[in-house]
Parts: structure tokens; sequence; C-alpha cells
């Protein structure tokens, strides 16, 4: 007899700040059955305006108990912007072991709200408070605006009054609990690195939480994503292009993305002088480790994801081409922060190698902020190259911070020297230049094999070759 069907899976669903369940009504009913749409109240909005609790913890215990009462074998977790927030809490909660959570495969991310505090103009959010809580003519105006600017294009009068109706029908201190509290706070430590499959979504009108602040906010916590770009959408995707949304989920959760693949296999001939006598054991040891790419997977340790973002956009471009990111120097640096396995030294007007690194990573981010209103890794690799021009000089522009730009300048010097040092002892950079020194050994002191031939341009037989076909 044929095996029956495998269930469809099941995707719950969170709304955006003023939101209700009712926002995914379309996307669920065209979901259909390949994937089964359950939308949820968060606490303070839609049917569950009198629940309190409005804190991220609170909220994050409230969807965790009804999942836990459905438990459905396969799930899911879908989070429009607030609710993003909330659901990467739950998948770091399911990916630690929650018992409650069993089941979890992924996540659906639109218009998310990152694990860093939500960039958002402090006017805006003052005008924000003040208004959900004035009288009832200013609170339907104000709502009706804040439909329309969070939208690419005008909505249906029905579909606006629906949503103006559930803006309006919220809690005003659940509202102003997020704008103050819950949207403000810094989860990157705490979400860190989640394995699960990602689907990104992101309006590319989007002012606030549109495709760089994904790229530069959210993909750092995600180590197995794909993100796509909504084209003239804003800010409420479930609601403007319901269509569109449906399919990439129909597409990504009936049919999950694949893990995450590491590159970068040392060539052939030189894997076989690693593993040949030759070699002594403790440093066939050492080239294996550095072998063994961390992976996209990789979770910091010293530093946050954002920060390991920043740092691998900038080694991409002091290594440009694919040799910086195939090998992970980036979080091989953070491995070694982590460990406290430096070079041994530092300037002497630096602190301490971590806190080094982190400062100097955000006065970096804050530079390219400050001057092009995007974080450092969503630019443009002309424009990421100018700003290293400047660093490099000694006048990172349009930044404040506890370092000067002679500390900038001599922390990226010694960024170079790291991302060098790290990239010339990689067996792939050795193969890359045919260095054969690593054989001139082996465990028997008493029998070292050592070179024969001395003289300029002869090689011995054992001797690989330089690996021409992966020079860039």
């Amino acid at each position: 007899m044929p095996n029956p069907p495998a269930p469809s899976p099941t995707l719950f669903c969170l709304h955006f700040l003023g939101g209700s369940a009712r926002e995914w009504g379309v996307v669920q009913r065209l979901l259909g059955p390949t994937v089964i749409a359950v939308p949820f109240n968060l606490p303070g909005f839609g049917s569950a305006v009198d629940n309190p609790r409005t804190s991220i913890e609170g909220m994050v215990e409230f969807i965790a108990d009804q999942i836990a009462a459905l438990s459905p074998p396969q799930w899911w977790i879908a989070g429009h912007s607030m609710g993003a927030k909330v659901a990467l809490a739950i998948a770091r909660r399911a990916e630690d072991g929650d018992r409650k959570l069993q089941g979890f495969e992924g996540l659906v991310l639109l218009a998310g709200s990152p694990p860093s505090p939500e960039p958002m103009s402090d006017d805006k959010r003052r005008d924000m408070v003040t208004w959900i809580s004035a009288d009832a003519e200013t609170r339907i105006r104000k709502a009706g605006e804040f439909i329309d600017q969070n939208t690419g294009a005008p909505l249906s009068p029905d579909v606006k009054a629906e949503a103006v109706a559930d803006v309006l029908r919220a809690d005003p201190k659940a509202w102003i609990a997020w704008l103050e509290a819950g949207s403000r706070e810094n989860w990157r430590q705490r979400i860190g690195v989640l394995h699960a499959p990602a689907l990104v979504l992101s309006g590319s009108r989007d002012a606030d939480l549109g495709p760089a602040a994904q790229v530069c906010l959210m993909l750092p916590h995600l180590a197995n994503a794909w993100h796509a770009v909504l084209e003239g959408a804003g800010h409420l995707l479930p609601i403007e292009c319901p269509e569109a949304v449906a399919n990439l989920i129909r597409e990504k959760v009936a049919r999950p993305l694949g893990d995450p693949k590491n590159d970068g296999p040392v060539p052939q001939t030189y894997d076989a002088l690693i593993g040949s006598s030759r070699v002594n054991t403790r440093l066939r040891d050492a080239l294996r480790a550095r072998a063994d790419l961390p992976g996209r997977g990789y979770r910091p340790r010293v530093l946050d994801p954002v920060e390991l973002s920043i740092l691998r956009a900038l080694v991409d471009r002091i290594l440009p081409g694919e040799t910086g990111s195939l090998q992970d120097i980036g979080a091989r640096i953070e491995m070694r922060l982590a460990e406290g396995a430096g070079d041994g030294w530092r300037f002497a007007d630096l602190p301490p190698d971590v806190e080094a690194y982190s400062t100097a990573l955000s006065m970096v981010d804050a530079s390219a902020r400050s001057a092009h209103e995007v974080g450092f890794v969503a630019l443009a690799d002309e424009t990421k190259d100018a700003l290293i021009a400047s660093l490099s000089a000694g006048r990172l522009p349009n930044t404040e911070g506890a370092f000067d730009d002679g500390q900038m300048a001599k922390w990226f010097e010694d960024l170079r020297s790291d991302v060098v040092r790290i990239y010339l002892a990689h067996p792939v950079s050795l193969a890359r230049l045919g260095f054969s020194g690593i054989g001139a050994g082996g465990d028997d002191i008493a029998d070292l094999k050592g070179f024969s031939e001395m003289r300029i341009g002869i090689r011995e037989s054992w001797e690989p070759a330089a690996d021409r076909e992966i020079v860039r």
C-alpha cells in the first residue's frame, strides 16, 4: 500500500502593532489546505484586547501556551512587524529545547521588527504615543493616517476600514508598551543565531523596516534564510499583497529551504599532503581545524550577530571576491576573540581586543547610517570601499564615539593584520600558494623527511603545485 501523504504544516501567524488575527484572513484562505494558517491575537489587540501580558516576555508565554495547546506535529511561525520579534523569541525557545514547543520547523518574518531596538525616529515614536490616547476624532484621523503611511499604495475602502478599526480597538496601554519598551529592547544576544529555515519578506517602500533593515538587523540572526523584496509594497504586507505573500509561503513552507552548505574545500592534492606522514600530527590537527568552517550557523560568543555581520562585510571588502566569505574569516576572528587567542599584543591606546572590536564595529555602522541612512552591511560595494578608505586614512566621516580617528585607524590596521594572518594560515590559501613547507617533517624526529631539491624552480615529486584553478 502507498504511504499516506504527509500532513500539511501548520503556520501560526502573529500580527503587526495595531493589527489583529484577521489581517491574515485572505492569506489564510489562499493557502488553503497546503499550509494550515492559524492566526493569533497578541495581548492587547483584537479579541485579546483585555489580556494584560503586553511585554515581550508576556506575549511569548501567551503564544507558547496556545501552540502547546494545539501541539501540531510540525509547525512554523509567522510574525509580521511587532509579531516578528515575538516569533523570533518563540523560535529561540524551541531551538533551545522547550518541551512545549516540539515540532517547530521554521519562520516566516514579514517586515519584521528585529532583535535589535527597532529603527524609529524619536519624533515618530512620540507622535504615535500621543495620539493613541487622544480624543475620538483625533484617534480616528490618526489611525487612518497610520494605515496610509504604512502602505505602498492606497488600500480599497473596505480593507482600509477594517485595518483602521483594528487600530482603534487596540488597548492604548499595549500600544504604548510596545513603543516605549518592547520595540526598544535589545534581544540580539538572547536570540543569537537561529538554524531553522526562515523566509524573510520586506516591502520596497517600507521606510523603517524595509529591505535594508532586514539585511542589517534581521538576516544576521538567521543561518538559513531566504529574503524576498515585494516591489511597490509598504509595511502591511499580508493586507497589501496577500496573493504574493501566500505564494511565497506556499513555496517555502510546503517545500522548506535546504540546509546551509559550507563551501571552500581544500584541494584534493593538498589534502593528501596534509594527511601524509610528512606532516606531524599536531600540525595536521591544526590545519584540519582551520579547514573546518564555522558556517553561517555559527553563534558568536563575545560579539553579537549584528556586529559579526558587520565584521564579515568588512572582511569581504578587505579580501574582495569570495575568499573571505568561503573561509568565513569574520567568524574565525570572533572565535579567536572569544578564546583570547590573539597575536599577543595590541596598540597601547586601544582597549582589549573584544572591547576594541565591538566599539569599532558599532562606529563603522553608525558612520554608514549617518552618511547613507542604512547600515554598513546594506551599502553598495563601492560605497563600502569609500568608507573603508576614509577609515584607513584616519578620518571616518560623520561619527562620534569612544574612539577618535587615530584609534579607529589603528584598530583597522589591527583588523587587516588579523585578516591576512588567518587567510594565509588557511589550507586553501596554502594550496593556492603551492606552499609545501608543511611537509618537511613528520612525527618521527629521527627520520625527518625534509627537502632534497634546493634549486630555484625545481619541485620534488611529493610537492603539490599551486592550485591555479582556485586562484582568483
